[in-house]
């Protein structure tokens, strides 16, 4: 009898368990970045996302979106990602890590030297810029360019995150499939947060990544 109310206790913790692995599809949920909707809301979110013609990349460059700020004593927001996002990090005084290891949520490959991981912006500074960042304050770019609070940034491999470049959607998915719900996610929603728009194809792309999800 109290075996079976310790098993009836116990499950939903388990359940509960299971549901972050299979939603972030990676080994451990240090891998996948915060304030991640259902299906639902983030559905909600791309039908109410302005559709709009890409604007010109004049007056465009990274410099105009002030990124990798300090955030924390001497962690810049790179490196408060690479210690989210990795496994058994360890950092020196100034905060770059010393050991650890970090599972590449696009490509599926896991790294034991920050050297050879990159911080993605999930929805890339030029994207921004064509999409309505082009007409926003400078203090209002870093803010996107060092978003810690949604799932704007995200630790993967360099090689990946240069084959993405600033494509968006139409142009570019993660070689990973099953990574295809979650990356659909983080875009719908980082451009619902920031209030960009998107383009007829960049929406249709994201529409057909976020049918694969199952929640």
């Amino acid at each position: 009898m109290r075996s079976s109310r310790r098993l009836a206790l116990l499950l939903p913790l388990v359940l509960t368990a299971v549901l972050a692995f299979t939603v972030a599809g990676a080994p451990t949920a240090l891998a996948f970045p915060p304030d991640v909707p259902s299906k639902a809301e983030v559905q909600s979110e791309l039908n109410g996302l302005t559709v709009r013609t890409e604007g010109s990349m004049t007056g465009y460059s990274r410099e105009k979106f002030p990124h990798w700020k300090t955030v924390s004593g001497t962690c810049s927001t790179r490196e408060q990602v690479l210690k989210r996002d990795g496994d058994n990090v360890e950092v020196g005084s100034d905060c770059y890590p010393t050991s650890g290891s970090w599972y590449s949520y696009f490509d599926g490959v896991t790294r034991t030297s920050p050297s050879e991981i990159s911080i993605d912006h999930i929805v890339p500074l030029a994207e921004a810029w064509r999409s309505g960042a082009s007409g926003w304050s400078t203090a209002k770019r870093e803010a996107f360019a060092n978003d810690l609070d949604g799932p704007q940034l995200i630790a993967v491999t360099t090689e990946i995150n240069s084959t993405k470049g600033d494509r968006d959607p139409a142009s570019w998915k993660p070689p990973r499939t099953s990574a295809h719900c979650g990356y659909a996610k983080f875009w719908i929603h980082t451009k619902h947060r920031w209030q960009l728009t998107l383009q007829s194809a960049e929406k249709s792309a994201l529409q057909t990544m976020l049918n694969t999800c199952s929640y």
